[in-house]
């Protein structure tokens, strides 16, 4: 599979008369344009060939999902509006991801760590749109209340987790496929009620935004596990965030660096 065949494989998959496709082969994006709305979307292909590469049909669906509910979030925005109806969640996104739209747009933004940022979304159902400050008035909120009403409801969020084992450590993995599966990490009393089971150091990682992953480290080759699942669920995710995993101590979330003098460190200040 290359760049040209995956353009004709989502034409195919695609076949509307209302979307006009622009493939540039110098920067091997795509720009797909709404006739009719005026408006469109950047695909970055040689993303999707990674993931193809592992994930085959999966990941052409991926994009087909992505496409479609983008647009129909578009099309409802042009004929509704917004309304306050819409839940407000907080997203979370890595430090390098655009503060604008592609209209120029500021979105509503909080700083969280060096590798992550909060952007907040007005939930649409089978999707969401971030939102930016042409929409305040439309919704009748203020900067400030659309982030104190994502907090209050990332904390509705289910927390349903699955369990692995490796090498004596214990992962804990938040998956439910809502779109907000890394938003948990801003839902404190769930962070600390996780705390209370940890037998080891507590780590947390939002390595793209459908997984959250809370690490049990027990012994130094859980560091080496969690650097490679990371990683690995980094490359796949659809909208990847960061690699770099995070220990929790104390309410506070500090970046680690897998390097033996952390470890050990860190060991003798939980025995203190």
């Amino acid at each position: 599979m290359n760049s040209s065949k995956l353009v004709e494989l989502l034409k195919e998959r695609l076949p509307s008369k209302d979307l006009e496709w622009r493939f540039d082969r110098k920067t091997d994006k795509v720009r797909l344009e709404h006739k009719v709305l005026k408006k469109g979307m950047d695909i970055s292909l040689p993303e999707i060939l990674a993931k193809y590469e592992t994930k085959k049909e999966s990941a052409i669906n991926e994009v087909i999902y992505t496409i479609k509910e983008t647009f129909n979030a578009m099309e409802i925005e042009e004929s509704e509006g917004f309304t306050k109806d819409g839940a407000i969640y907080p997203v979370i996104r890595s430090t390098s991801f655009p503060q604008t739209s592609k209209a120029g747009d500021r979105f509503i933004v909080k700083d969280h760590t060096a590798e992550t940022r909060i952007f907040y979304a007005l939930d649409l159902g089978t999707t969401y749109r971030l939102i930016d400050e042409t929409m305040l008035d439309s919704l009748g909120m203020s900067e400030q209340d659309i982030m104190e009403s994502a907090m209050f409801k990332v904390r509705s969020l289910p927390t349903n987790m699955k369990k692995d084992e490796v090498a004596g450590n214990l992962f804990y993995f938040v998956n439910n496929n809502d779109g907000y599966d890394a938003s948990r990490i801003l839902n404190q009393a769930f962070l600390k009620e996780m705390e209370g089971k940890i037998e080891g150091h507590m780590t947390v990682s939002v390595p793209h935004q459908d997984v959250l992953i809370i690490g049990d480290i027990r012994n130094d080759t859980g560091y080496d596990v969690l650097a490679q699942m990371t990683m690995q669920f980094f490359t796949v995710g659809a909208v990847p965030v960061t690699s770099l995993s995070f220990i929790y101590e104390d309410g506070k979330l500090e970046p680690i660096f897998i390097m033996a003098k952390n470890r050990v460190a860190r060991r003798e200040r939980k025995k203190k």
